[in-house]
């Protein structure tokens, strides 16, 4: 069970990597990329390919590692914006201004860049994880689930609160509660 839990935490990881850079790549206006108060990750990308390892068989070939991945991937990204949107009432991502997304929530163009990735990641990129995760001892792995936990909950709770996914940068999360304790003492 802790392989799969340091899997979601690298491809979480990676994830989070993938958005700066293409929010730096495409001067997006929104440079907070990531679902959580302090851990530097997105968790979509680690429940993706979490799900794409359990699914796919070892005889898949490159091409249906695609169609996989990006079915897989699209799956659960649809899932995952559904849950924010629903439980936390919060949008992390909109592809209304891209043609033919489902509700803002997912697209083919990228679903397509997801399959493409997901199956490199599978091929190129699993083996190396797989070697890292063994090696890593179980008291660390503890730790990891505690520091994802207690972020976990900072992170509902911002969110359940002030419906901003914007203040899940540090520097906005403080200034919101000093502005807060500024309020409530004036």
């Amino acid at each position: 069970m802790s392989r799969w839990f340091l899997y979601f935490l690298f491809y979480s990881l990676g994830g989070y990597v993938l958005e700066k850079l293409f929010a730096r790549a495409v001067h997006s206006e929104k440079q907070v990329r990531k679902c959580f108060l302090l851990l530097p990750l997105c968790p979509v990308y680690g429940l993706a390919m979490t799900a794409l390892l359990a699914l796919s068989p070892p005889e898949l070939g490159f091409g249906g590692l695609v169609l996989l991945g990006a079915a897989v991937c699209t799956a659960v990204e649809y899932a995952v914006h559904l849950f924010y949107d629903r439980v936390f009432h919060v949008r992390f991502w909109d592809y209304r201004c891209l043609r033919w997304h489902i509700r803002g929530r997912v697209c083919p163009q990228f679903s397509i860049i997801r399959g493409l990735l997901s199956a490199a990641a599978v091929r190129q990129i699993q083996p190396a994880v797989v070697t890292a995760a063994a090696r890593v001892p179980p008291w660390a792995v503890f730790l990891l689930w505690m520091a994802l936990a207690a972020d976990c909950v900072l992170t509902a709770a911002l969110l359940l609160r002030r419906r901003d996914t914007e203040l899940l940068a540090i520097p906005a999360a403080a200034a919101q509660m000093r502005a807060e304790s500024q309020s409530s003492t004036s």
